[in-house]
């Protein structure tokens, strides 16, 4: 980014504004088919204990598709989305809208948690050593894929396989052309 949009960040988190950063995918508004970011603001946070915090929420992957060029939110979403805001803000979930199980899921212990690919919360120090980005993916990071052993097992073994068979191929056709150049070299 610009060095003057740099510095408009800059103010903002130093002045303790910027509560909650919202990565939203593609194709969630009618005239901008690229995915956004959505800033929530809060001048009121300045007095609260996460005032030199920022919560950060990549949601690009939660989405419902009406249609091939359109997304949006199921209000499941949009209740799972605000409850993230409220266990970050310490305050009441409304679950009234049917995110419970998504909830429960993600957050068994009704308690905030930075979630891998979902949430986090990074201080201002951290936004300043990431040159004042306020890019979510940047602090969310990605999904951890946690495969058990015999998963991994089996994948390995599968990989391997597909490495031997490769491999024969590769040296069969490598004697292929050997071949063809011996016989081609030899007229």
């Amino acid at each position: 980014a610009r060095h003057s949009e740099a510095e408009i960040r800059r103010k903002l988190l130093e002045d303790q504004m910027v509560d909650v950063m919202v990565a939203v995918g593609p194709n969630f508004f009618y005239s901008v088919t690229l995915p956004v970011t959505l800033w929530f603001l809060d001048r009121s946070k300045r007095t609260a204990p996460r005032a030199d915090q920022v919560l950060f929420i990549d949601a690009r992957q939660i989405f419902n598709q009406v249609d091939r060029a359109h997304r949006d939110f199921t209000e499941e979403q949009l209740e799972f989305l605000a409850s993230i805001v409220r266990l970050y803000r310490g305050e009441t979930l409304n679950l009234a809208l049917g995110s419970n199980g998504l909830l429960d899921a993600t957050f068994p212990d009704a308690k905030y948690a930075d979630i891998p690919g979902l949430c986090k919360v990074a201080t201002i120090a951290e936004i300043e050593a990431q040159g004042w980005s306020l890019n979510p993916g940047r602090y969310v990071g990605t999904e951890v894929d946690e495969l058990d052993d015999e998963k991994f097992e089996e994948k390995l073994a599968a990989a391997h396989k597909e490495l031997r068979e490769l491999a024969d191929r590769a040296a069969t056709l490598e004697a292929g052309v050997d071949k063809v150049l011996g016989q081609l070299l030899a007229r």
